[in-house]
């Protein structure tokens, strides 16, 4: 069951839930009628002389799980930090959830700020906080809310990523690589964001654990009503839980569609990533390969 934060009535979520109609019907693209809920366009980032995003166009949809691949240093890490604005942009326009943070008041900026949630590659857990009191900082940074109901918050979002409730009086440097990628998405989801962006969630794991998070993402899209945008170079990731693929590939989103997009697709990286030899493409009797799940 989806914790909803307008139970708890803070001023932040009501102003949020207001004639949502109206702006959802302004989100939609013209072409697919699905609502946009990032909107990247003409986004250019660079380091000194160097261009690592150029005139870069991407949008992602409503409740898709949207994996982003491309060659390791092409700038796919870059561009979710320039989403967040961890990064400055030399040109270009982000919005997300139809705001753009620019252009936004202090009031708007703080009210987007609660519908995002983020896993960095390693975790970013503060080491010298529980994992209980790192899922509490969004409850403390955003709302007002009592110290025993933040803890049956934290307890809540302990139990929703599949960790034991003792675990959320442990430290990070306790917990194991893939109990620390949990605590890390609890945190994410600490309040019941609308946007999850996740840099590398697999990275790290064995095969067995990265398989389960993989499923848990899943499922947690299923019942919370996410939207998640992530980096990966995990293709068991991008096979099992990802709705759409886009490519990062000369500084711009070179190929972007479904799985059997990028396995009907020509260009020649997408072929040697999908269709390789450490591909997950079906070789079948006749020669002709069938992604696993397709029906074709």
């Amino acid at each position: 069951m989806r914790f909803s934060p307008s139970s708890i009535q803070p001023s932040i979520f009501k102003e949020r839930a207001v004639d949502q109609g109206q702006a959802v019907e302004d989100r939609k693209d013209s072409k697919t009628d699905r609502e946009v809920v990032l909107s990247v366009e003409g986004v250019t980032v660079g380091f000194g002389d160097k261009l690592v995003l150029d005139n870069l166009d991407l949008d992602v949809y409503r409740g898709e799980i949207l994996g982003f691949i491309g060659p390791s240093g092409a700038g796919k890490s870059v561009l979710m930090r320039t989403v967040l604005r961890l990064l400055p942009r030399q040109g270009g326009s982000i919005k997300i959830l139809g705001t753009d943070y620019d252009k936004a008041s202090d009031e708007e900026r703080m009210a987007l700020d609660t519908r995002l949630g983020v896993l960095f590659q390693q975790g970013a857990l503060f080491s010298g906080l529980t994992v209980k009191e790192n899922i509490q900082l969004p409850m403390r940074e955003y709302l007002d809310l009592p110290q025993k109901l933040m803890d049956e918050l934290a307890a809540l979002k302990i139990e929703m990523v599949g960790l034991k409730p003792d675990a959320g009086d442990k430290f990070p440097s306790e917990l194991s690589g893939g109990m620390i990628k949990r605590a890390a998405l609890a945190r994410a989801l600490a309040l019941d964001p609308d946007l999850v962006f996740l840099d590398e969630p697999t990275s790290g794991l064995d095969p067995i654990g990265a398989a389960e998070f993989d499923m848990l993402i899943a499922r947690l899209r299923d019942s919370m009503g996410l939207t998640v945008y992530m980096v990966t170079h995990d293709l068991d990731s991008l096979f099992s839980v990802c709705d759409r693929i886009a490519v990062l590939g000369n500084k711009k989103v070179a190929v972007e569609g479904t799985l059997e997009d990028m396995f009907n697709n020509d260009d020649p990286w997408v072929q040697s990533y999908f269709r390789g030899k450490r591909a997950r493409a079906v070789v079948l009797p006749d020669g002709t390969q069938q992604i696993p799940g397709s029906n074709g």
